[in-house]
């Protein structure tokens, strides 16, 4: 079978780094180059570009439309997908995700009247459940990044051939998937910026067919960094100056010269995917890689989550505004519109100071316009009479509490919850119990010792928080000896509070006991903390007894409407750098704020509320002989290229409950 070759250019006005009166330019050098290619040599190529792009281009300079039109008509080139704005789909409210594909097909049909077959993974950040999403909207397949995928299902060493042809959703829906390629795309980019030679790029191309590839994803990424640059970086190489779309023209002419290589249209290239007779269905993620993200792990999903100028303040406030929006059953296409533009990938990393300011009165001003609080921090002081700990142990309330041997554990009993706190480091969760769990501890600390293993000899606590600031070289955590106060509230549950002195300032804890369900919350407040850069984990949970072992499973929505579902097994560890300059490598989106963790009929459910604080969660199993240090954290913040600029980190309160 000959080999093809397809092409898909991505079109981004919104691009982080550019500022909006550079966009005539990008729109000259970029865009029309592009369009000149393809009508130079006649390669049909793809392009993918979002509705908010299509109507600025139309703005802008409408003569890029019509031409962009003329060679669809002719069939020299295809649209590709995106939706209204470039969003992170497994960060987003299903709600949202559908008015931004709602939104997109609109704007390409008022356009350019046509609809694309196939979508591209805004920033290859994927959950299965956007399989669901697409199929919904009639996408016929999806691009998306191989390499990070063959790493998530371990099938780099093996053969493409037995990397999955289509990709399931959690819904049940499977589309069949169209590959992009670092690597390939990457090798573009360096011969046109005058980093490799000509025929060290037909070589490797060359090698990869005589291995037996017959389907090339050649070039799947930016079209705004060839003759432009889009200022990310000051280390940022100047232009080529032989002009690198010249040099993009030669090297795909030297591809069909040199190789066997035909040039395809992208639906063309899936057609001839999906005319293998195995079809290889896979849902493309585990708990080790539930959002595999495009090209090195430095592009992990914390980069729109929890770092850039501030993506925590930002993605809590569009969790505000989507709240507001559903609770009250608002359906105004301008509103949705409005929102979908604020949760925009483009804001959360190399956002120009120019741009940000834009967005934060801009964003500000919608939340008055619904009366919606933008207060994100805050101290909490305590609130009515409190108790002494030597006058609450016995009955209290509904509960009995005992104070151990050496003053060491507080123990709070009720019908339905045991709860062991330790006093000597900062009410961290020794071990955690539910009546409907037969008692049996399901959430603690796992002691020094426990483990044979000396790499992992340590205490691994619940509950806790760490904060790391590389640049101070500071690391902060709760684990003090503390003087808790106690409260009986109005609704019977008892409230332990205590505050923990640390360098940066306060870490003030609430331990709330439920007097009748079977439930603990877990409330942190950092008091009087300057904005910081580093990484904030907090509400660390240590998983014991049944739910410590490898037929546990973890449910949370990423962006879609259905659980997706993953087995707590193998060796993973979100929390692990990517880089010395990168602090994470993983997330998941768990975008109703809920996991669920479930074993043999039993769950342990994790809550909170994104509008008031929208963490990532993140995950980590680490397998030791006959054990087993299974965790669950929640991060605040955490640091990448993109975090340069010192922001608050809230609050957060966390809800333990049984099912």
């Amino acid at each position: 079978m000959k080999a093809k070759g397809y092409l898909v250019f991505h079109l981004n006005l919104a691009f982080s780094s550019i500022e909006e009166n550079e966009r005539v330019d990008v729109i000259k050098k970029c865009y029309h180059s592009l369009l000149d290619l393809i009508e130079q040599t006649g390669i049909p190529i793809g392009i993918e570009l979002t509705g908010w792009t299509l109507k600025q281009i139309e703005l802008i300079d409408n003569t890029w439309v019509k031409r962009f039109k003329r060679l669809l008509s002719s069939g020299k080139c295809e649209l590709i997908g995106s939706g209204y704005c470039q969003i992170i789909g497994p960060l987003v409210p299903f709600k949202v995700n559908e008015w931004n594909q709602r939104l997109g097909l609109d704007i390409y049909k008022e356009i350019l009247d046509c609809k694309p077959n196939i979508i591209l993974v805004n920033e290859m950040a994927f959950s299965s459940s956007l399989v669901d999403l697409y199929s919904n909207f009639g996408y016929k397949g999806l691009i998306m990044d191989r390499d990070n995928v063959r790493s998530a299902l371990d099938l780099e060493n093996a053969p493409i051939n037995l990397v999955p042809t289509h990709a399931e959703g959690p819904g049940g829906s499977v589309l069949p998937v169209l590959w992009s390629d670092s690597i390939l795309f990457q090798k573009i980019q360096h011969y046109a910026h005058g980093d490799i030679a000509i025929d060290n790029y037909l070589n490797y191309l060359n090698n990869r067919i005589e291995k037996g590839e017959t389907l090339f994803p050649i070039y799947t990424n930016d079209a705004e960094i060839f003759d432009y640059r889009p200022g990310r970086f000051t280390t940022e190489r100047p232009t080529h100056p032989e002009g690198e779309w010249n040099r993009v023209k030669s090297l795909l002419e030297a591809i069909i010269l040199n190789t066997e290589i035909k040039f395809c249209l992208p639906t063309q290239a899936l057609k001839s995917s999906n005319e293998r007779k195995e079809k290889l269905i896979s849902t493309l993620t585990n708990a080790a890689y539930p959002i595999p993200v495009k090209k090195q792990q430095k592009y992990n999903i914390g980069r729109w989550a929890v770092t850039g100028r501030d993506d925590f303040w930002l993605n809590t406030m569009c969790h505000r505004i989507e709240k507001h929006l559903s609770k009250s059953q608002i359906n105004n296409r301008d509103d949705w519109q409005e929102l979908c533009e604020f949760w925009a990938s483009d804001l959360r990393t190399h956002i120009t100071e120019k741009r940000w300011i834009k967005v934060n009165n801009q964003l500000k001003t919608v939340l008055k316009k619904y009366g919606i609080s933008d207060i994100f921090a805050g101290d909490q002081d305590l609130d009515g009479k409190y108790d002494d700990l030597i006058d609450v142990i016995g009955k209290y309330g509904e509960a009995e509490i005992a104070l151990g041997h050496e003053e060491i554990l507080l123990t709070i009993a009720t019908k339905k919850i045991k709860l062991e706190l330790n006093l000597r480091r900062g009410l961290t969760i020794n071990s955690l119990a539910f009546s409907s769990h037969e008692m049996e501890h399901c959430v603690g600390t796992l002691p020094h010792g426990y483990f044979p293993s000396i790499s992992l000899g340590a205490d691994y606590y619940s509950g806790g928080v760490v904060v790391e600031l590389p640049s101070q070289r500071v690391r902060v955590s709760d684990l003090e000896k503390v003087d808790p106060k106690f409260r009986i509230k109005d609704n019977g549950n008892i409230e332990i509070y205590a505050e923990v002195n640390t360098q940066l300032g306060s870490i003030i804890k609430v331990v709330e006991v439920s007097s009748d369900k079977e439930q603990v919350s877990l409330s942190y407040r950092f008091s009087n903390w300057d904005k910081i850069v580093g990484s904030v984990r907090v509400g660390n949970i240590t998983l014991m007894g049944q739910f410590n072992d490898n037929k546990t499973k973890v449910a949370c929505y990423n962006g879609g409407n259905h659980n997706e579902i993953f087995n707590f097994s193998g060796e993973f560890d979100h929390t692990r750098p990517a880089s010395s300059l990168v602090s994470s490598s993983k997330g998941l989106g768990t975008t109703n704020g809920k996991i669920a963790i479930t074993n043999n009929g039993k769950s342990i459910n994790l809550l909170w509320d994104p509008s008031e604080c929208a963490v990532m969660p993140m995950l980590q199993n680490t397998p030791c002989i006959n054990r087993c240090l299974s965790r669950v954290f929640f991060s605040m913040k955490e640091f990448d290229d993109s975090a340069k600029f010192p922001s608050n980190i809230g609050r957060f309160s966390l809800t333990i409950a049984a099912s």
